[in-house]
């Protein structure tokens, strides 16, 4: 298999088949690294207006774009259509304050394909043949409240009477260095229509900080050729074909623009814009060399039809570009389709084959090169104005170590083109069923020296480092190391797996553990109180900003995620302590402390727990300035992931680690208030099989029979965040005359905690059904097919927890598959989407999804965690 021989070749080092991939942003502008307001205010210190005609500092973005490693060099697609008053060479959106639910994306677009080498990617791109709505869009939002739905660019004319284009985007690799590039540009509409097609190829701006001042070129070679030159690239060529012309200006700022610099002299960033639509002929390099560059095809396509526009992108080419163009992207396809076929062979159905496939595309279309030194941020650049004063002491000042410039898998290249610490760890267990290698590198990478603080925390994303995110590292370190041991005993039965990955992951999990202990546990007592933890404004209060009552809420979250990160640790202590006795006393100590945990989540002192009784349910307690504990009667996942601490203990994995298991020993015997906190049972013919759980018999079958009540949290669709009993019993909380209130809310969000676009109060969510799922597998690998439980609750029928983590699974596919009236839940009561030849085949995997419809809301294209539907349709087999 092609692909597979690509992947060996660069993860031996014989070839470099990921220097170039898909690591343009699809937006730059309002991120924080661009940002240097004195107030922090990113949205608005660099707009989407600008971005045509100012430099960024630290990246890049653009359309279908591929880059180097290092985003020294980019090639992406831009496109006029003879209307817009703007050049489309970036993706446009809302910020957070012009969107009624925070910032959104307002274009449409797909991933279709891709493999992990990038040897062959395919993207869609929806082009109007109107002029661009960007007015309508802005004030419509602007007029529209929280309670009102997003107005998108579906609901505006831009493709009344199908007048628009599919924009496709291919490139297929015939070589690490050899990249081809075909665009194929359909008219949907019933006449002729022009368009011009720019493919750009530009440097990143290195030379203008006073850092570098090196400056690379691009200069015309022949009427067919432009030549690339980079002191640390080498030298390129990129190739035309057809009537062709090239224009040239240099990635600059344009001064005379934006600060009315009328003076300032020079080819600027924006000239291309300047040349076609304001007919400025003098605004592009009449000398035909700069540091960026154009292809220009003016075209125009015949109702019904397309045109196609191919380039070729090489370094040492020998042969002439577009004799084998045709042949090298058709063979490129095939290996794709080769490629799936091989991951598919136990899927049957084609809908799911299809849905698994645009997901992980839209994994790999979704890594980003990352470039942020907080230490030079925070200074300033040599060639520029000087910070504010007050930004040393601001956002992030207190992570001067960190310093990246890495390709980083993101939750969504427009929402979120930053990394998010615990989605990256979700994302790489679908990353796992490609590429496990570039799997195992992120996990490495966040536990970097230039990532981790120097204390032990992970950074959480650009906006708030110190923010705290879930400590899902270890759960996820340990699962792509089985599933990428799965793999490797298909070929190799006795391979031990990658235990230099595990182990080096696992030395740095520890700091992070520790800083968790030290930081996150006020009182000493195994309670722990992380903050928001991911889950956004599923609580009464903003949980990371200092609580209106004084004190501070011990976390039912936050305090299981801690015993699943014990749980997790010693997995993988013991799995280490096989080859090296060492790690049985560091997997005691994680046993130990899990015990410590389990009984402080029974018992914080005087009786009270974040257990409670009556209800049969877990809850947060908010702890008062005068000792006064008072549990926060919200039925929530905070409830629920008290579920993912569960861990059994086979018989043949102690035998092998005989001090830890003399250690387990003692406990159950001389600790009998701890050893109660241990399930275990004899097998015959095998021994003693352990399960340790936060959760056992009667608790697990009360929380169960919650979780799968249709009328509290079990949807259609999954798991929803928030029990759906809120919607007519709303939990209040009064506290110095005010009134705080959390009620179900299956969509969108009309709370303003986090910007307002980020919804925990009902909803469904991946990650944490993901987690539901792979914990309830754990559950029924102890307790086997003799335990029963009703699902849906009330219902009458009995299934095994397996059974019962299989239908949680089936209800996720079902919000991309074609139910029975042929419609996809995900695309809600838009008519186009559900019935448009062009448009209903086509997915966008969402941030999260309606917790009654299913229709997909929040950001469009975080196929980041939403990817792991990919891990769910993929049939179970070992590990």
């Amino acid at each position: 298999m092609k692909e597979a021989e690509r992947l060996e070749e660069r993860n031996s080092g014989r070839a470099h088949w990921r220097r170039w991939g898909p690591y343009l942003s699809e937006r730059q502008w309002g991120t924080v690294r661009e940002d240097y307001s004195a107030n922090g205010t990113a949205w608005d210190y660099f707009s989407h207006d600008q971005a045509r005609s100012r430099a960024y500092r630290w990246g890049e973005d653009g359309i279908a774009g591929l880059s180097d490693d290092h985003q020294r060099l980019c090639l992406a697609l831009a496109l006029w259509n003879g209307k817009d008053p703007i050049l489309k060479e970036r993706l446009f959106g809302l910020t957070n304050s012009e969107g009624n639910h925070g910032e959104d994306v307002k274009e449409h677009y797909y991933y279709l394909d891709a493999t992990p080498t990038h040897s062959y990617l395919k993207m869609l791109y929806k082009y109007p043949q109107s002029e661009f709505p960007y007015d309508w869009l802005v004030r419509e939002n602007g007029r529209r409240s929280k309670q009102d739905p997003e107005f998108e660019l579906i609901d505006t004319d831009a493709f009344r009477e199908e007048r628009y284009f599919d924009v496709f985007a291919e490139y297929g690799k015939a070589a690490p260095e050899d990249i081809l590039m075909q665009i194929t540009v359909c008219n949907r509409g019933p006449e002729d229509a022009p368009i011009h097609i720019l493919p750009q190829l530009w440097f990143r701006n290195t030379w203008s900080w006073g850092n570098d001042s090196s400056k690379p070129s691009i200069q015309v070679l022949s009427d067919k050729t432009v030549l690339v030159q980079h002191r640390v690239l080498g030298e390129y060529m990129l190739h035309t074909e057809g009537t062709t012309a090239f224009l040239f200006s240099e990635n600059e700022t344009n001064v005379r623009r934006l600060y009315g610099m009328q003076e300032a002299s020079g080819y600027f960033k924006d000239a291309f814009h300047e040349f076609l639509i304001n007919g400025k002929t003098n605004a592009v390099n009449p000398a035909q060399k700069g540091t960026k560059c154009a292809v220009h095809f003016p075209l125009t396509v015949a109702a019904g039809s397309e045109v196609k526009v191919r380039l070729r992108f090489a370094s040492g080419l020998k042969t002439p570009p577009f004799a084998d163009f045709d042949e090298v992207l058709e063979c490129r396809r095939q290996d794709a389709e080769e490629f799936y076929a091989d991951l598919q062979r136990d899927l049957r159905d084609e809908d799911e084959k299809s849905v698994q496939r645009q997901a992980l595309a839209g994994m790999i279309w979704s890594k980003q090169y990352f470039y942020y030194d907080v230490r030079e941020w925070l200074k300033g650049d040599p060639g520029q104005p000087p910070p504010p004063a007050g930004r040393k002491y601001g956002r992030n000042s207190e992570w001067t170590h960190l310093n990246n410039a890495d390709v980083v898998s993101m939750p969504d290249k427009w929402e979120y083109p930053w990394y998010a610490a615990w989605d990256l760890a979700f994302h790489t267990i679908s990353l796992a069923l490609v590429d496990s290698e570039f799997a195992k590198q992120q996990l490495l990478l966040i536990t970097r020296v230039w990532y981790m603080h120097p204390n032990g925390q992970l950074p959480a994303y650009e906006w708030a480092f110190s923010d705290v995110n879930p400590p899902v590292h270890g759960w996820a370190a340990w699962r792509v190391f089985q599933i990428d041991r799965k793999r490797r005993r298909d070929q190799h039965p006795d391979d031990p797996g990658d235990l230099a990955f595990l182990e080096s992951v696992f030395h740095k999990l520890m700091l992070n553990f520790t800083w968790w202990v030290n930081r996150k546990d006020a009182a000493g007592r195994n309670m722990f109180q992380g903050g928001f933890l991911g889950l956004d404004n599923i609580g009464v209060f903003d949980r990371s900003a200092p609580l209106p009552t004084g004190g501070y809420i011990n976390q039912s979250d936050g305090t299981s995620w801690m015993a699943m990160y014990c749980l997790n640790l010693m997995r993988i202590a013991l799995e280490l302590a096989t080859r090296d006795h060492v790690y049985e006393e560091i997997a005691t100590k994680f046993f130990e402390h899990f015990l410590q945990i389990a009984e402080a989540m029974t018992n914080m002192g005087d009786g009270i727990g974040l257990w409670d009784e009556a209800d049969s349910f877990y809850y947060d307690v908010l702890n008062l300035p005068n000792g006064q504990a008072i549990p926060l009667k919200v039925r929530s996942m905070v409830g629920l992931i008290p579920l993912f601490a569960v861990e059994t203990l086979e018989p043949e994995l102690l035998d092998p680690v005989p001090d830890f298991t003399k250690r387990l020993e003692w406990y159950l015997k001389h600790r009998p208030d701890l050893a109660a906190l241990v399930s275990r049972w004899q097998t015959p013919g095998a021994g003693e099989r352990r399960l340790l759980s936060l959760l056992r018999g009667h608790r697990m079958k009360m929380v169960l029979r919650r979780m799968l009540d249709e009328s509290e949290f079990l949807s259609d669709y999954g798991i929803r965040a928030i029990s759906r009993y809120h919607l007519e019993h709303p939990y209040r909380f009064d506290w110095d005359g005010n009134t705080m209130t959390v009620e179900y809310q299956p969509g969108e969000s009309t709370s303003g905690l986090f910007g307002g676009n980020s919804n925990w109060r009902g909803p469904i969510w991946f990650p944490v059904n993901y987690l539901i799922i792979e914990s309830l597998q754990k559950f029924h690998h102890y307790y086997g097919d003799d335990f029963k439980i009703e699902c849906p609750t009330g219902s009458g029928r009995y299934l095994t927890i397996n059974e019962v983590a299989t239908e949680l699974g089936r209800r996720l596919t079902r919000l991309f598959t074609r139910n029975e009236q042929g419609r996809r839940p995900v695309f809600g009561q838009n008519d186009r989407f559900q019935n448009d030849p062009h448009f209903r085949e086509y997915i966008n995997f969402h941030e999260y999804f309606h917790g009654e419809s299913g229709r997909g809301v929040g950001a469009s294209h975080q196929t980041g965690w939403t990817g792991l539907i990919a891990k769910i349709i993929q049939p179970r087999v070992g590990f």
